[in-house]
């Protein structure tokens, strides 16, 4: 009787470190919210049935509604693998322990993808000397505060640039995802929008009437690829397991292509690290110092203390590209 219930006792912490490891393999693979739940929900779930199948674990697609939610998810523990932008890849890496370990690649061998802003083919607007005339007569739709294409790099490049403060110096602005900016420029409800290269390519191929509609007016420098990030605290067993998956995801197989094509034209997945965040870092770093520099509640000595601590990170960034 004693050995039975030994054995019983046994078999009982036997199934229970099984389900705790059954746990541990659990894992949520977060997606920014370019477009609608749904509409990613169609482009990712393939590729996230397919790790299921080839690593063995138990991944499942997690959406919020803005990119801070992903973020946070991420900070959390309630996200433990994440597909981001460059800009909210540097908040997951500082804030959500965080590490960028791959980028995606293009089926058209282009290293990543572009900001623009664009407008209705019927518009008043033809070029961007129309828009900067008086943008006080201007709604604008831009981005997730977390977005690159959407808000970092056209906020820098493109008004900044031009001393156009986005906050004060428009109409209206309303902030809203890549896909409902694209369709308010399509359906004439906002006069401009901040959008991609990726987003255009993807109506463009899918909806070819709706592309005929669009304008672009500018287009930035190229933004690096989008980056894959997980937490630093994973297993090294299921880090692995997840690199292995992505770095050989598309490479031959016809359906795993066509999956990655129906994402955003993509090839495939290739190592990456936090470095290739080095330049989104560069222009977030250029406008904070512009904030300070324009910040009249601020004594000379407080703006001279924070633009050089600024202009150390910058240098230390500099460097580090160099080595």
């Amino acid at each position: 009787m004693k050995f039975l219930r030994s054995l019983l006792v046994g078999v009982a912490a036997v199934s229970a470190f099984a389900s705790f490891a059954a746990q541990a393999e659990d894992l949520n693979l977060g997606i920014i919210s370019t477009d609608s739940s749904s509409v990613l929900k169609q482009r990712w779930q393939p590729l996230i049935d397919d790790m299921n199948k080839q690593t063995g674990l138990n991944v499942k697609a997690f959406f919020a509604t803005d990119y801070a939610g992903i973020i946070e998810g991420m900070r959390f523990n309630k996200v433990q693998v994440a597909y981001l932008g460059n800009a909210s890849a540097m908040e997951a890496v500082d804030r959500s322990n965080g590490e960028v370990f791959a980028k995606t690649t293009y089926a058209n061998g282009e290293a990543g993808y572009y900001s623009l802003l664009i407008t209705n083919v019927k518009s008043r607007f033809k070029t961007l000397d129309d828009v900067f005339k008086n943008t006080k007569d201007v709604t604008l739709g831009f981005g997730d505060p977390n977005s690159t294409s959407g808000t970092l790099i056209p906020g820098y490049y493109l008004f900044a640039k031009n001393n156009v403060n986005v906050r004060t110096g428009f109409k209206t602005v309303m902030p809203a995802s890549h896909e409902a900016n694209l369709l308010a420029v399509v359906n004439n409800k906002v006069d401009i929008a901040t959008n991609n290269t990726e987003q255009l390519d993807s109506l463009q191929k899918h909806h070819p009437e709706q592309f005929a509609q669009v304008r672009v007016l500018w287009k930035s420098p190229l933004i690096p690829s989008d980056p894959l990030v997980y937490r630093k605290d994973l297993p090294d067993a299921t880090k692995e397991k997840v690199r292995k998956f992505f770095y050989g995801y598309g490479k031959t197989d016809a359906h795993e292509k066509a999956v990655l094509a129906n994402i955003f034209g993509y090839s495939g997945f290739a190592p990456s690290t936090d470095a290739q965040l080095a330049p989104v870092r560069q222009v977030a770093l250029f406008q904070q110092k512009q904030k300070i520099e324009a910040d009249t509640s601020l004594s000379d000595a407080d703006r001279k203390t924070q633009t050089a601590a600024i202009d150390a990170k910058l240098s230390a960034l500099g460097a580090a590209q160099k080595q």
